[in-house]
């Protein structure tokens, strides 16, 4: 069976790109699409739903989310994702990939639209079913990591395989891009309509009761892009490595490479037909150990703590800037102040922020580790990004003073905007990539959902952290029901230490440029063991014959 394996994984990693792999990277990216802009599109809402619900008559200032409801909507996706990280990553490897893959992309789809009908008489109500919904939505999402980079890892060729995962991810931008493009057309639509005066002229009116729409059409519409492809999901075969290595089916993983691929096969289902010399028994032994075994830890340890201490890391940083990147704008006067706008002009504002920074920087920082990653290396692409997001972020906090000036605001945007490219051509795209290229194949999507839950779980620390410090120092003058923070400049000098410390642990990290699957997870050292004991087993075999015919 070893020599079969060899076979079938060598005409995997010698491949040439074909159409196949393109189809899998737009099956696999628009989930990927989906996931951002479900994930992000409730930052562009956030603000229009504290002044339909919690507005207050007489206020100074447009109704806002309490702490705790506004961390819950913030929040609570992450949990349910963290949750469908671990579940559907563990599945993954006991089922199969793809038998679980159509299941994540119902879910998504489900739970967008009834996110977008959260019912109740009440804000209570309204806040409660729309967090429930989130964190199902969240839960489906999370099984779209390791699933989707599992997947197109084990089609990939090695010399091309770090382009392919990171072009799945960087679909990414383009739903973090759509979501503000949708969210301005869907605001200048109602601003249009029903057209309001500023808060500060008129507060009951500045917020028309068709606003309720608003928050409602934006997050239904993440449903159509999984809906579109889901179709295509259940058309796609099981990855050949799964079955060769995990279900240990020659044939079928032969007959599957030729369905998809342009690779001639029959070679390899002839020889799946035929009996190896190996002994049974020791070829399904060879490499069998288990996720928390201490050969396991040997051999992967400090690689899993690599790859889930960077995106724990990463993630802390990269989710603050995304979720509260319209609080920090508001406070260097990019957005103007909220009473000066009526609700939906405010959603067309953020929007239009957001949309400028996915523009500018998001989205080519993507495209620029796609480009790159298979030539200059996952480890030199993750420690160049955190070295500049520290070197950025520490240049935003240091003379933070300097930045909210009228005159130097461009200059804030221009270096906030950097970061963000780095993060995306820099570790947001990498920490994704490795996990999926470094472990057996039996554990690749257990680990890469463990790794890619420490990122969620540092996105909770962001979420409802970053709500919390960024706070004005005097509590006069922070948002209505929060204590005193540290302020956006403290806030933000911790922000570039913990990008510091994700550089210390890239250290960690193998890189997988250029090496097989099996090379990266030690399988293929596995498979040479294996030959080796078989050749010294031969000639004790001969021997034995030659002497019993002796006798």
């Amino acid at each position: 069976m070893a020599g079969e394996q060899v076979q079938v994984l060598n005409a995997l990693d010698v491949a040439k790109t074909q159409w196949y792999h393109f189809t899998a990277i737009i099956i696999a990216g628009m989930g990927f699409f989906t996931d951002a802009y479900d994930l992000f599109c409730i930052s562009l809402v956030t603000k229009l739903l504290g002044r339909i619900y919690y507005h207050v008559d007489g206020a100074a200032k447009p109704g806002t989310l309490p702490p705790n409801v506004s961390a819950a909507v913030n929040g609570v996706a992450f949990c349910g994702t963290l949750s469908g990280q671990l579940f559907f990553g563990w599945l993954g490897d006991k089922l199969g990939r793809k038998k679980v893959y159509g299941m994540t992309l119902m879910l998504m789809v489900i739970c967008s639209i009834a996110s977008g009908l959260s019912f109740g008489h009440e804000p209570k109500s309204i806040m409660a079913t729309l967090c429930f919904f989130r964190f199902w939505l969240g839960f489906g999402i999370g099984g779209d990591y390791p699933l989707s980079a599992t997947i197109m890892s084990e089609y990939s060729n090695k010399k091309t395989r770090g382009a392919f995962i990171a072009a799945v991810f960087a679909m990414q931008g383009f739903g973090i891009l759509a979501g503000g493009v949708f969210a301005i057309i869907i605001s200048s639509a109602f601003n249009a309509r029903f057209n309001s005066p500023a808060y500060e002229v008129d507060s009951i009116r500045s917020t028309v009761p068709q606003a309720d729409f608003v928050w409602r059409i934006i997050l239904m519409v993440g449903a159509l892009p999984a809906a579109l492809t889901y179709y295509w999901r259940l058309k796609m075969p099981e990855t050949p490595r799964y079955t060769a290595l995990v279900a240990k089916n020659m044939k079928q993983a032969a007959a599957d490479m030729s369905k998809v691929l342009n690779i001639d096969m029959e070679a390899e289902q002839q020889n799946a037909q035929k009996p190896l010399p190996v002994p049974a028994a020791e070829d399904q032994s060879v490499g069998l150990y288990g996720l928390f075994s201490s050969e396991f830890l040997r051999r992967h340890g400090l690689h899993l703590l690599g790859t889930a201490s960077t995106w724990f890391l990463l993630d802390i940083a990269f989710y603050s800037q995304n979720l509260f990147q319209k609080d920090i704008f508001s406070a260097v006067g990019w957005l103007p102040p909220a009473k000066t706008m009526n609700a939906i002009e405010e959603v067309y504002r953020i929007a239009r922020a957001q949309t400028l920074i996915a523009l500018c920087s998001t989205v080519p920082g993507y495209w620029f580790t796609v480009a790159l990653i298979d030539r200059i290396g996952r480890f030199v692409i993750q420690l160049m990004g955190f070295f500049f997001m520290t070197v950025f972020m520490f240049a935003l906090a240091i003379p933070y003073d300097h930045w909210t000036r009228k005159e130097n605001r461009v200059g804030f945007v221009v270096i906030y905007s950097l970061t963000f490219f780095f993060s995306n051509f820099g570790p947001n795209a990498t920490t994704f990539v490795v996990p999926a290229e470094i472990f057996p194949a039996r554990l690749r999507s257990t680990c890469h959902g463990i790794s890619a839950a420490s990122g969620k779980l540092g996105a909770m620390v962001g979420a409802f952290g970053f709500l919390y410090l960024a706070q004005n120092q005097d509590k006069a003058k922070a948002d209505a029901g929060y204590p005193a923070g540290i302020g956006i400049k403290n806030s933000l000098i911790v922000l570039g230490g913990i990008n510091f410390l994700g550089l210390l642990f890239t250290f960690l990290v193998p890189e997988a440029k250029g090496k097989s699957l099996e090379q990266m997870s030690g399988e293929m050292e596995d498979k040479v063991d294996a030959k080796q004991a078989e050749q010294q087993q031969q000639p004790q075999q001969a021997y034995s014959s030659r002497t019993v015919l002796a006798l």
